[in-house]
């Protein structure tokens, strides 16, 4: 008998084909092969007859009062057995996947909150769920999460995030203001006035070379629009804010990255009634509330610890 090499052909056809089949193998009868799955008689001598006839091999010797296998059968069997309990462990542990928070998490985030926020985070994290491993990929590229087998990618955002086939819900939002080293404070003290920002050493984020404008909002919602001369350009809040850590001036860093530093007394917000923008970060996966526990806890996790007061 001559066969296509279509890969449902060389599997042998369906798995509830060859359950069936293992189960005449091992009840003894197609009658009792029925009883057990739930199936008439005819039922399953239909599977057996579709699942020979894909293998183009006789499984089953028939008799008027039992079936056996033939040695054929007998061999197939065998490794079919081992291939359903190897199929069952792996439905059993997608199944435990969802509801036990172990395993590996792959995440992704931009450099920014890889460098100043993650590590501390992601250390807390493990305490607290050890059977969890974590890997972070650091990029400012917006990686695909299918093609990339991520689980969670961490993006932040000034505005709403471009339609993607993904879900995104928001874990934290921040404002981006302006602060600067307590030693630079000291040293030359800071402006009271938006319109004073030029007197004053800038760090600016900044990809080109274009007179960068800064634009300012007070909590009356007033806008003030003023030119400025950077004394040091970044392409990246990471390297701004180690800047201004190291004295160099006033710089523009989104709340969660200054966070930390503000709290040990390194650096003070700078004209604190006005922010430059307000931001958003969201945790975007593959299944949203039916990702594996793995990344619901963390997702969870960062919401928390995140949080603003």
């Amino acid at each position: 008998m001559k066969h296509s090499v279509d890969e449902s052909e060389t599997l042998g056809g369906s798995l509830e084909d060859i359950r069936a089949f293992c189960t005449v193998v091992e009840r003894g009868t197609i009658s009792a092969a029925g009883r057990h799955i739930g199936e008439t008689k005819g039922g399953i001598s239909r599977r057996i007859s579709r699942l020979e006839n894909r293998l183009g091999s006789l499984l089953l010797a028939r008799t008027p009062r039992a079936v056996t296998p033939t040695e054929e059968g007998r061999a197939f069997y065998t490794r079919a057995r081992e291939a359903l309990a190897l199929l069952k462990d792996a439905a059993a542990s997608a199944r435990q996947s969802q509801a036990v928070p172990e395993g590996h998490l792959r995440v992704t985030a931009p450099i920014d909150l890889g460098v100043d926020v993650l590590p501390g985070l992601i250390v807390q994290f493990r305490a607290l769920y050890p059977q969890i491993t974590v890997e972070l990929l650091l990029t400012d590229t917006a990686l695909d999460l299918a093609a990339n087998r991520i689980d969670l990618a961490l993006r932040a955002a000034l505005g709403n995030l471009p339609d993607m086939a993904y879900r995104a819900s928001v874990v934290a939002r921040f404002p981006v203001a302006l602060y600067a080293a307590t030693g630079y404070q000291q040293a030359h003290g800071l402006p009271e006035t938006p319109q004073a920002l030029p007197d004053y050493d800038l760090i600016h984020r900044q990809a080109s070379m274009d007179v960068p404008r800064l634009t300012l909002i007070d909590r009356r919602q007033q806008t003030e629009d003023i030119a400025i001369r950077p004394s040091v350009r970044a392409t990246d809040y990471a390297a701004v804010h180690r800047l201004v850590l190291s004295g160099g001036g006033i710089g523009l860093i989104p709340e969660l990255v200054a966070r930390d530093s503000l709290e040990r007394g390194e650096v003070v917000r700078v004209l604190p009634d006005w922010t430059s923008a307000a931001g958003a970060l969201y945790a975007i996966t593959l299944n949203g509330m039916d990702a594996p526990a793995r990344v619901r806890v963390f997702r969870e996790f960062l919401r928390e610890q995140l949080a603003g007061d």
